[in-house]
């Protein structure tokens, strides 16, 4: 788990839609938002329809920002920290996704989200280090800095 003020990230990888509404209520979290791509899974519970329903029967806000998405073909990359292939994937994914307006937009979204409770940025890799959200909340976290 990495947190940045009242933003936190959770990947669901061996995990159960239990567990995570467990973690959730413990982080009394009132908004998650899933940064994946595409909202589909195949883990039962982790798509996008039951995922909201069941984090709303828990009283917490479901938010798909699309604009934070991996490309799929970039994905590979960073399933190997620390390595020439996550460098050059951390780098395409900076450049491509988090250099647009509509990301811009998307990480103001999730500040504003923030200013009323805990977040939590949602992808599937349990390990921060192997996801893209890890570069979310490094961008969340220089906006701060600007703002100091």
């Amino acid at each position: 788990m990495r947190k940045l003020g009242n933003v936190l990230g959770w990947g669901y990888e061996g995990r159960t839609v239990e567990e995570m509404l467990a973690t959730l209520r413990t982080w009394e979290t009132t908004t998650v938002v899933d940064v994946r791509l595409n909202p589909v899974s195949r883990k039962p519970g982790f798509s996008r329809k039951s995922l909201a329903a069941a984090l709303q029967q828990a009283g917490i806000q479901y938010v798909h920002l699309k604009a934070l998405g991996n490309p799929t073909d970039n994905r590979a990359g960073f399933a190997v920290p620390d390595s020439p292939q996550a460098d050059a994937a951390h780098a395409r994914f900076n450049e491509e996704v988090l250099g647009t307006s509509e990301a811009d937009a998307a990480l103001k979204q999730i500040e504003n989200l923030a200013e009323c409770g805990a977040v939590v940025l949602l992808c599937f890799e349990s390990s921060a280090s192997c996801c893209h959200r890890s570069l979310v909340m490094d961008a969340l976290q220089a906006r701060a800095l600007q703002t100091v």
